[in-house]
């Protein structure tokens, strides 16, 4: 298989297993979380991209802020731009309390970029294991990147 046809796989697969895992779990919306990124080398073993993020809640409660950290095990080579990545909250119940998203979260990724490029990641975790982030818009890069792996994300409150 080409390097080519592996690069554009790649994505498309992440998103397939993201949207299973997606109709596997009936859990409800809760809201929305945007991290946004800056600049990063990949190294050969894995890489570690800090995030500012926010959380904001279905209804009327006000945004919450949190600080992230995603870090990856695998294959990870080469320069990224800046990230945004954007999730949909799935919680255990219809509401999450202010600072519930704090914790660690794992799951699967992979993403892909020559130019500007695309990847999903799909994570389980927070409070007591009762969160999943689905992904709602992959994230955009600019940069020559290629990532897979298993992701582990790191969220605290500001």
């Amino acid at each position: 298989m080409s390097s080519k046809r592996i690069v554009l796989t790649i994505p498309l697969m992440a998103t397939l297993l993201a949207m299973a895992a997606a109709a596997d779990n009936a859990k409800p919306v809760v809201g929305t979380l945007t991290c946004k990124g800056k600049p990063t080398v990949g190294l050969i073993i894995g890489s570690k991209q800090t995030f500012t993020c926010s959380f904001n809640p279905t209804g009327k409660a006000p945004p919450q802020m949190y600080r992230g950290a995603i870090t990856k095990f695998g294959l990870d080579l080469g320069v990224k731009g800046a990230t945004v990545l954007v999730w949909t909250v799935l919680g255990s119940t219809g509401q999450i309390p202010a600072g519930a998203l704090a914790g660690k979260y794992a799951g699967v990724s992979a993403d892909a970029s020559v130019g500007i490029g695309a990847g999903a990641n799909a994570l389980v975790g927070g409070s007591k294991n009762s969160v999943v982030l689905q992904p709602l818009s992959v994230q955009g890069q600019a940069g020559v990147n290629l990532a897979v792996g298993v992701s582990g994300l790191v969220l605290q409150t500001m």
